[in-house]
């Protein structure tokens, strides 16, 4: 199976989607399952799974709705109130729909940096094994340290970095996020998807070498077995096509076998999530 690991999905609204600002503007519509189907088709993707956009529990409902009546929908990862005393509910409520794989939760707009591990959130997040479900961890490099301390608290617990923690490509900084990296990948339950790599970088004047550093850190650090490609559209899309960001990860990947890409295309998300 050939899995795009991290896209989304929305019925454009200026009031749910405020993040979606002036330099964004290009979102500013529906994204839906059948305009994606084509992008996945044209690179022999199987499926893609559908990241939340929203804090909501009703747009964790809409999600598994899309993914019930699309074939390429292989799964969902959410969003629930990792801090409420309902937690329990919710997750029994959406955990019995197979298709709900695990939570995000947008830590990057958090103005504590250490907000991973706060006493209620890390109490959430001891929830989640129970219900077999994952964590995608999503922040900035400023936030590296604390994941490092959160990921130790939970080491049976499957947790996957979004985005390579969003490097600061653009100014051509690897340092620290290089070291942070290199200690949050010491754990060997947490993963790392190859994602929004172009919208880290100068938009309209980057070229494809500017990744290569990156893409290095992330290979030596996780190793093949450990990373999985997601294309981040249609967000990609303030700085590239679908197809420009695949092909900066596959062009990259020639390198190594083809047994190695296979993972990375998939089989790696499919072993991570349990997917068949």
């Amino acid at each position: 199976m050939r899995i795009d690991a991290h896209q989304h999905f929305w019925k454009y609204d200026p009031r749910e989607y405020d993040w979606i600002d002036d330099r964004l503007a290009v979102l500013r519509r529906d994204f839906l399952p059948a305009d994606l189907e084509m992008h996945l088709k044209s690179r022999a993707l199987d499926g893609c799974v559908a990241v939340q956009a929203r804090q909501t529990l009703e747009e964790t409902r809409w999600l598994l709705e899309l993914a019930r009546g699309s074939s390429i929908v292989v799964g969902v990862i959410g969003w629930v109130d990792l801090r409420s005393r309902d937690l329990r509910a919710q997750l029994e409520r959406f955990a019995a729909d197979p298709k709900f794989l695990g939570v995000r939760h947008v830590v990057q707009s958090e103005p504590d940096v250490e907000f991973l591990l706060r006493h209620e959130f890390v109490n959430g997040i001891a929830m989640l094994a129970e219900f077999g479900l994952t964590y995608d961890i999503l922040i900035y490099p400023r936030h590296l340290p604390a994941a490092v301390k959160f990921v130790q608290k939970f080491p049976k617990q499957r947790f996957v970095l979004d985005h390579l923690a969003k490097p600061l490509i653009a100014r051509g900084e690897l340092e620290p996020w290089t070291s942070g990296i290199r200690e949050l990948a010491k754990h060997p339950n947490v993963w790392c998807k190859i994602s929004g790599m172009v919208t880290e970088a100068n938009w309209g004047t980057w070229h494809r070498e500017v990744f290569r550093p990156y893409l290095d850190v992330i290979c030596e650090a996780f190793g093949t077995k450990r990373l999985m490609f997601g294309s981040d559209w249609p967000v990609c899309t303030v700085a590239a096509s679908y197809g420009t960001v695949y092909n900066i990860v596959a062009e990259y990947l020639e390198q190594f076998s083809s047994a190695e890409r296979d993972s990375i295309f998939g089989g790696n998300a499919a072993r991570f999530w349990g997917l068949v």
